[in-house]
């Protein structure tokens, strides 16, 4: 552990600090914003809930059926992106010829290969956490399908509004474990620039958070959705 901390500085330390603090306070402030202030993604989890309250109205579904399978292919695009740059990762960490010319043209310090190790496992592990949230939102898109299918095509069967509201629920999970691994790869850039210095790391990890919450708090298209004439209810994710 001292020799650890003999190699990073204590800079490195606080920049490994901000972005991880920033990581996980942006993922709460976005899941939980004020009721005041509402994310992009607490107002898409009211419209996917009102999606299933018309859908019991529409017959026949083929539009749901479609939407349900365009969700899946985005996570697995993601997810198997995720795990080629895992693979190539893992390839690189184990080819200390090429961190060590890597190091000679991002630096002029003679680091040892551990400390360009050590930045690329924390790449690792943004892309390690993004892969498993998009298996899992692919997984839960997976289970809305079933439950839409499940869904009685008169809206006069009692169980009609019930399932409905399963079906939203499980498809707002999804989206939240979706939007973390997209999240997680945001993050994950950011993390690279850490093979440049600390002050870099900062600077990426402050940008990183500003475009986020200008997506998530001041976009155009957080405008548009914010509709509070059109009868859906934003208030929660």
């Amino acid at each position: 552990m001292t020799q650890f901390l003999t190699i990073f500085t204590v800079l490195d330390l606080v920049a490994v600090t901000i972005l991880m603090a920033v990581w996980v306070s942006i993922t709460r402030l976005i899941e939980h914003p004020p009721k005041w202030r509402p994310s992009t993604s607490v107002l898409m989890a009211a419209y996917r809930r009102e999606w299933m309250r018309q859908m019991i109205f529409r017959d026949p579904r083929i539009l749901d059926a479609q939407m349900a399978g365009i969700l899946r292919q985005g996570t697995a695009f993601f997810a198997s992106a995720s795990m080629i740059s895992i693979g190539g990762g893992f390839a690189l960490i184990g080819n200390t010829d090429v961190l060590q010319g890597l190091a000679k043209d991002l630096t002029l310090d003679g680091d040892p290969v551990v400390v360009w190790e050590a930045k690329l496992i924390l790449m690792l592990g943004f892309a390690t956490n993004a892969f498993l949230k998009f298996v899992w939102a692919h997984r839960l898109f997976g289970y809305f399908a079933v439950i839409l299918a499940s869904v009685p095509v008169s809206h006069d069967d009692p169980r009609s509004l019930a399932r409905a509201k399963t079906a939203g629920e499980i498809s707002v999970a999804a989206a939240r474990s979706y939007n973390r691994g997209l999240r997680s790869v945001y993050f994950g850039i950011a993390a690279a620039a850490w093979l440049v210095g600390a002050p870099a790391l900062i600077i990426a990890t402050v940008f990183t958070m500003s475009v986020i919450m200008r997506r998530e708090f001041a976009s155009h298209s957080r405008t548009v959705l914010l509709n509070t004439t059109d009868g859906v209810d934003h208030t929660t994710l």
